[in-house]
């Protein structure tokens, strides 16, 4: 989905870090995409994705809660962002998806691998690279890792044409790399 569908404020603020990041890498902006998934299995249809933490997580399937800027700030609900694994779930703002829905594997196994995996992904400081993987963690992070963590080949997927998904490399990178745990906060 575009970055910030139906909410100004991080659209905007979208906006003004594509633009600063294309001129310090000398290219032209691009549209900025958020991830999400939906993962359909015979007990039912799922939603993952990362958003803003807000009460009652069990209410929306919340498996994980890290922190927004700084682990200090993530004392206070406002800087912490949840990990839902949302049975019968809505994913807001679905109908502004770009070149979607998109499968991405098909049948019971992988879907079942993609559901375990939600629960176990990491959770370091949103917008911020603790885990040094050469770009901040976000939303596309935490999509790219719960993919490659149940096998499937994140790495191939693109982004819709002619925009970015940032964090997704990340996500990519960390899940890859054996024998390191999740690192929960």
């Amino acid at each position: 989905m575009p970055l910030g569908a139906g909410g100004h404020f991080v659209r905007l603020n979208g906006r003004a870090y594509e633009a600063i990041a294309a001129a310090i890498e000398r290219r032209p902006a691009e549209d900025l995409y958020h991830s999400a998934l939906e993962v359909r299995v015979s007990g039912g249809r799922y939603t993952i994705e990362q958003s803003p933490a807000g009460p009652h997580g069990g209410e929306r399937g919340v498996v994980a809660v890290g922190a927004v800027g700084s682990r200090r700030a993530g004392r206070l609900r406002i800087f912490r962002y949840e990990i839902r694994r949302w049975r019968e779930g809505e994913i807001p703002d679905i109908d502004e998806a770009v070149e979607s829905p998109r499968r991405i594997a098909a049948g019971e196994a992988p879907a079942m691998r993609v559901l375990e995996a939600a629960a176990e992904v990491p959770t370091p400081v949103w917008g911020r690279d603790e885990l040094r993987a050469g770009e901040m963690w976000n939303s596309n992070s935490v999509i790219a890792w719960i993919l490659s963590r149940a096998g499937i080949d994140a790495g191939r997927i693109e982004p819709p044409t002619g925009g970015r998904a940032p964090g997704w490399r990340a996500g990519v990178v960390v899940a890859g790399r054996s024998g390191e745990g999740p690192a929960r906060q």
